[in-house]
C-alpha cells in the first residue's frame, strides 16, 4: 500500500510538470502580444518608421539624448523582440495611416523614415495625416534626396556618402598632414583625431617622451592603440603607425602639432589612394578624393565608369593588381563585413606601412577590423544614427563621423567633490577634458579642482563608456552655448 501510494504520487508530479512544459507554458508563450498595451503615452515624441540599420544603436542614441520615441516595424516578430528588450517598439505598417496614429502621430514631433523603397509611401502617407509634423529621411542613394524632399522630407541624410566623405578626409588629412575636422568644444578650444603615419616622428616613442605637450601646448587626452580606445592613453606605450590620437587644444597648438610631427622628408606630389568598392561609400570617397588632386585606383566586381580594376577586392590577386603594395592608403569600402575584414588583413600582410581606413556595416566589426590591421573604422549604423539623433537635437558637438563621442553636461553631480574625487574615469571610462565657468573655458582640468555644480563639463569616451556616465551620474546634455 505504502509503495502504491508512494508511485501515484510521484507519477501525478511528474505528469504535473509534463502538463506546465509541454501544454501551459507554450500556451502562454504562443498567446498574442499587444505591443501597444505596452507603450506609456507619449507627446512630443519621434516616430522611427522601420529604421533598417541596427535600430538598437538608434534607440539607444535617443535615450542617451532623453528623447521620447516609438519604433514603427512592420515586422512582428523584431517589433516584439525589441519590446521585450525595452523599448517602445510596435508593430505595423508606416504606409498605413492607423498604424502611424496608433503611434501618436498627433502628438508626436518628427517623424524619421528609413523604408528603403517605400520611403516616399511613407512620407506621403504622414504627411496625409500632419502636414507639419518634421520628417526625416534617411536612403542609401544619395540621387533621391531631391525625390523624397519633393515627397514632403524636411530633411534626407545620406549615411553612406558620410561615411565615405570621411574616410577621404581621413586620407586626406594624412596626406596633407594636417590635422583636419577638429571639433569645437567651446572658446578656442577644439577636439581633433590625429592619426600616426609613417614617417611621423613620434613613432617609436613613449607617449611620455613625446613632449607634445612642451613643443605644442596640444594635450593628448586619448588614444587608439593597437585597436583599444585608452582614456588617459598609458604613458608607456609606444605610438606606433596606426597609432589615432585625441588631442585638444586651441586651433593653433593643433597646428604647432602638425608643423611638430611633420616628417622632415616632404611627402611626395603624387600620392595614391586605393579604394575597394564602388558603391555610395566608394563612390563618395572616390570624389573626394580625386577633386582633392590624388590618384586613385579603384576596385570593384563589375566593370564601370571609374573602375580601374574589376574583380575581387578581398583576393590577393586583385589587390596585387591595383598596386596595393605601394600605395600609400586604402578605403574599404565593401558591404560585406567578411569581405571587408579580409580586405583589411590582406592590405596589411602586403604592405605594413599602408593607412587603411575601413567602412562596417555591423557595429560588433569594428573591433574586429581594428584588431585585423585597420587605422580608421566607421560603422553604418553608428554614423547613421548620430546623423539622425543630430538631426533631431540640433547639438553641434554631437559628431556623427567619430570614432569616440563627446557630451556636454552641467557638473552638477560633481558638486563639492574634485575630479579625482568623483571616480568619473574609474567608474564609466569616460574622461572630463575641460570645463567651462564663468571665466570660460579650461582646457586642462586639475584634478583636485574643486566642483561648485554651477561649471559645465565636456566628458569624452566610446559610446558604450558615455553610456554608462550617464546611467551612473544621471544627467542630461546641454547645448552648446547654454
Amino acid at each position: 500500500m505504502f509503495v502504491l501510494v508512494a508511485l501515484t504520487q510521484i507519477t501525478g508530479i511528474g505528469i504535473g510538470f509534463f502538463t506546465l512544459r509541454l501544454i501551459i507554458i507554450p500556451l502562454f508563450t504562443d498567446a498574442e502580444v499587444d505591443l501597444d498595451d505596452r507603450l506609456t503615452p507619449k507627446r512630443d515624441h519621434v516616430i522611427v518608421c522601420e529604421y533598417r540599420r541596427d535600430s538598437a544603436v538608434l534607440l539607444d542614441e535617443l535615450e542617451d539624448l532623453g528623447i521620447d520615441y516609438v519604433l514603427l516595424s512592420s515586422d512582428h516578430e523584431s517589433a516584439k523582440a525589441l519590446s521585450d528588450a525595452g523599448y517602445a517598439a510596435i508593430d505595423g505598417s508606416p504606409q498605413d495611416r492607423s498604424a502611424l496614429e496608433r503611434a501618436s502621430i498627433d502628438t508626436a514631433r518628427a517623424v524619421v523614415a528609413d523604408t528603403d523603397d517605400a520611403n516616399v509611401d511613407t512620407i506621403l502617407t504622414v504627411r496625409s495625416i500632419d502636414r507639419d509634423v518634421e520628417v526625416v529621411a534617411l536612403t542609401d542613394d544619395s540621387d533621391l534626396r531631391r525625390v523624397l524632399s519633393n515627397a514632403g522630407a524636411d530633411s534626407v541624410l545620406s549615411p553612406h556618402g558620410v561615411l565615405g566623405r570621411r574616410l577621404a578626409e581621413k586620407a586626406l588629412s594624412s596626406v596633407d598632414g594636417d590635422a583636419a575636422d577638429a571639433v569645437e568644444l567651446g572658446g578656442d578650444l577644439e577636439l581633433a583625431e590625429v592619426p600616426i603615419q609613417p614617417g611621423n616622428r613620434l613613432v617609436g616613442r613613449r607617449i611620455r617622451d613625446s613632449r607634445i605637450r612642451e613643443e605644442t601646448g596640444a594635450n593628448v587626452v586619448g588614444a587608439w592603440i593597437d585597436g583599444e580606445l585608452q582614456l588617459p592613453p598609458d604613458p608607456d606605450a609606444v605610438v606606433r603607425s596606426n597609432t589615432v590620437l585625441l588631442l585638444s587644444g586651441p586651433n593653433d597648438a593643433l597646428a604647432a602639432f602638425d608643423e611638430y610631427t611633420r616628417p622632415s622628408q616632404t611627402l611626395r606630389r603624387h600620392d595614391r589612394v586605393v579604394v575597394a568598392g564602388l558603391g555610395e561609400v566608394g563612390a563618395a570617397a572616390h570624389e573626394a578624393l580625386v577633386d582633392a588632386g590624388l590618384a586613385v585606383t579603384t576596385i570593384d566586381r563589375d566593370d564601370g565608369d571609374g573602375v580601374d580594376v574589376v574583380g575581387d577586392a578581398s583576393d590577393e590577386e586583385t589587390l596585387r593588381a591595383a598596386g596595393i603594395e605601394t600605395a600609400d592608403a586604402v578605403i574599404v569600402g565593401l558591404p560585406n563585413d567578411s569581405a571587408a575584414l579580409l580586405t583589411t588583413v590582406l592590405a596589411r600582410s602586403l604592405n605594413p606601412e599602408i593607412e587603411i581606413l575601413v567602412r562596417v556595416s555591423d557595429t560588433d566589426a569594428t573591433q574586429k577590423a581594428l584588431s585585423g590591421g585597420a587605422d580608421y573604422v566607421l560603422s553604418v549604423p553608428r554614423v547613421s544614427a548620430r546623423m539622425v539623433a543630430r538631426e533631431l537635437r540640433g547639438e553641434d558637438i554631437l559628431t556623427p563621423a567619430t570614432q569616440i563621442r563627446l557630451l556636454r553636461v552641467p557638473a552638477t553631480p560633481l558638486a563639492g567633490s574634485t575630479l579625482a574625487e568623483s571616480g568619473v574615469y574609474e567608474q564609466t571610462g569616460c574622461r572630463v577634458i575641460a570645463v567651462e565657468d564663468d571665466d570660460g573655458f579650461v582646457a586642462t582640468v586639475d584634478p583636485q579642482r574643486r566642483f561648485s555644480g554651477d561649471e559645465t563639463i565636456v566628458v569624452v569616451g566610446s559610446d558604450e563608456a558615455i553610456r554608462e556616465f550617464r546611467r551612473q551620474f544621471d544627467v542630461t546634455p546641454v547645448e552648446p552655448g547654454q
